[in-house]
């Protein structure tokens, strides 16, 4: 496959299933529409999360950048006078992203336990802040006005297919993104960093800017997620941070699998419909519910849901002992 259809691939793979899911959209009911939105600004975030761990690094405080990027779509209104979701979904993903980049050379060095730990300490730190935060509504959070979208001020009967559209069309622009990076350069040195760190030093590349970078990337991915959801409900407030959503995030990326794009939204819608109606018909229970299934599926798809259709390349068999002998 040549370098041009190599791009041009996942663009175009993109942009139609935005158009088919668009089109799809207009038959489907708001409480759907609401929930396919919230899915889609959960897997933008797990997404981010397995741009880490294709290069063996797992985040156990994913809810940081989720948490920023939904107070900085909340504030933007008032503090920054924007009130169009496109750009709160830009402001969102570029703050996550440079607070980011100030802990990602720090925490480039960490591996293991120890990443997961530090990660999960700084979205505490987090949540103490914003829970003390009384200015910007402390525990009890703040509203965030509905925007406009490219200067369309959506009523209430068709904000719900609105949002869905705007979080549509970001996850397909998000996803091609994603597609193109695993298949870079430096998306297959992450997987390779992954199988053997030492080596890929060796061959002259530098991990710790490797890994710095995956977190930033991450961290933006987290950002636009946490501003799409806080578009999606109108309030935020400091559990988005709390460590039960970084929790969340990383069973969602488990659920998922590191081989394909589409698993990821795919197991966040999934993920949603079985907690909304776990919710419903078992409300004392329902969090055993959600427990058992997600069991069930490390169980049986211990690579996730991408494993489903994406199988991967055998690795070519060793020459046998005749074979050789007859080479001899």
């Amino acid at each position: 496959m040549s370098t041009r259809s190599a791009v041009l691939r996942p663009v175009l793979v993109a942009a139609i299933v935005v158009v088919a899911l668009a089109f799809a959209g207009m038959a489907l009911p708001k409480w759907f529409l609401f929930l396919a939105t919230m899915a889609i600004a959960h897997a933008t975030v797990a997404l981010g999360l397995i741009f880490m761990m294709r290069g063996g690094l797992v985040s156990f405080g994913q809810g940081l950048p989720f948490c920023l990027g939904a107070y900085a779509a909340g504030l933007g209104g008032p503090w920054l006078g924007l009130t169009d979701a496109v750009l709160l979904l830009l402001l969102g993903g570029l703050t996550a992203g440079a607070v980011a980049a100030v802990f990602g050379s720090l925490l480039a060095r960490y591996r293991g336990i120890f990443f997961a730990m530090l990660t999960l300490s700084l979205s505490m730190v987090l949540y103490g802040l914003l829970v003390k935060a009384t200015a910007i509504g402390g525990s009890d959070g703040l509203n965030l006005a509905r925007p406009s979208i490219l200067g369309y001020v959506p009523t209430t009967e068709t904000a719900d297919y609105a949002l869905y559209l705007l979080a549509v069309a970001t996850a397909g622009v998000l996803s091609a993104i994603a597609a193109l990076h695993f298949n870079s350069v430096r998306g297959l040195m992450s997987l390779a960093v992954k199988e053997n760190e030492l080596r890929v030093e060796y061959m002259g590349a530098s991990v710790r800017s490797l890994m710095a970078v995956n977190f930033i990337i991450a961290g933006v991915y987290g950002g636009i997620g946490g501003a799409l959801a806080a578009i999606a409900l109108g309030h935020i407030e400091p559990t988005f941070s709390y460590w039960t959503t970084s929790g969340e995030m990383v069973f969602l990326a488990i659920l998922a699998g590191q081989h394909s794009v589409v698993a990821v939204f795919l197991a966040s819608l999934i993920l949603e419909l079985v907690r909304s109606f776990a919710n419903l018909y078992f409300p004392e229970t329902w969090q055993l519910a959600l427990g058992a299934f997600l069991l069930v599926v490390i169980l049986f798809l211990p690579r996730g849901l991408g494993s489903l259709w994406h199988r991967g390349h055998k690795p070519a068999a060793p020459a046998t002992d005749a074979t050789t002998e007859t080479g001899r």
